[in-house]
């Protein structure tokens, strides 16, 4: 079991730093996943249905906000995690904290009863999730990685899979099980079961969760997760009106300013 850890803010520092997992969405973007990304410079963001977040290679640096503003185009929504600081002119429609954890002590075992997931069972995926919430979800998530279910007498009753890829790392997202099946150990077994299938390809398991969610988080601790982050996670419009400029062209998905790849931590496969 993992020693649970304070998530209160000003908290004692978690886990030491890692440069991968510390921008995780930038990492995925610009590596494993960048397949599904839009990308402009140092910034980048998922693609339509696929994940609603978008990213910047140093949250600190001016210049990756003019790449992320060219990017969404002016007057338009955008999420971005993680950010400590958000520039002037960007306005701020919600925000909220986050935690991250990684797999320590995590007991990955393959499930004969688990079955993978495809577009095919998208429907099903999107019902079950409209029905317990576990995170955002889309109609094409569904290719960030692999999704495992189980089903009673045919019906999709729990989930759980993979969604970012930051090298080395993967992240375990989407657990969730039907209200009348909860109870039976089956979030955990599919955890398991995904983390067995991260771990097989050299990937160590890490993900995420509200930090508000303390039921989930003892939840992870408890089967082998160590909190080692908090995050702030922003819902912004960018500076200008809408229609006063254009988004960029979805042709010009190959930046024409190519930013540094991120890298692995020393050690990590």
């Amino acid at each position: 079991m993992a020693h649970p850890t304070d998530i209160r803010p000003g908290a004692a520092p978690l886990l030491p730093a890692d440069p991968v997992l510390d921008n995780a969405v930038w990492a995925a973007l610009a590596g494993p996943h960048a397949h599904l990304a839009d990308r402009y410079g140092r910034a980048a963001r998922y693609r339509p249905e696929t994940y609603a977040f978008a990213a910047l290679a140093d949250p600190a640096d001016p210049a990756a906000w003019a790449d992320l503003h060219t990017l969404v185009g002016p007057g338009n929504p955008v999420r971005v995690k993680p950010v400590e600081r958000v520039p002037d002119g960007w306005e701020v429609l919600g925000e909220g904290a986050g935690v991250q954890l990684v797999d320590t002590a995590l007991r990955a075992a393959p499930d004969r009863e688990a079955v993978r997931l495809t577009a095919d069972d998208v429907p099903e995926i999107l019902d079950l999730v409209a029905r317990t919430r576990p995170g955002p979800f889309l109609s094409r998530t569904v290719e960030m990685g692999t999704y495992l279910g189980i089903r009673h007498r045919g019906r999709l009753v729990a989930m759980a899979g993979e969604r970012l890829r930051p090298p080395g790392w993967t992240e375990i997202s989407a657990v969730c099980t039907d209200p009348a099946y909860r109870g039976r150990g089956l979030a955990t077994r599919l955890v398991r079961a995904v983390a067995a299938g991260i771990r097989d390809r050299g990937d160590t398991p890490f993900l995420h969760a509200a930090a508000g969610n303390t039921t989930a988080i003892r939840l992870y601790e408890s089967i082998g997760f160590t909190l080692r982050r908090r995050s702030r996670i922003v819902q912004l419009r960018s500076p200008g009106t809408t229609g006063a400029g254009r988004t960029l062209d979805v042709l010009t998905r190959s930046a024409r300013r190519t930013p540094t790849r991120p890298t692995a931590p020393d050690g990590r496969r």
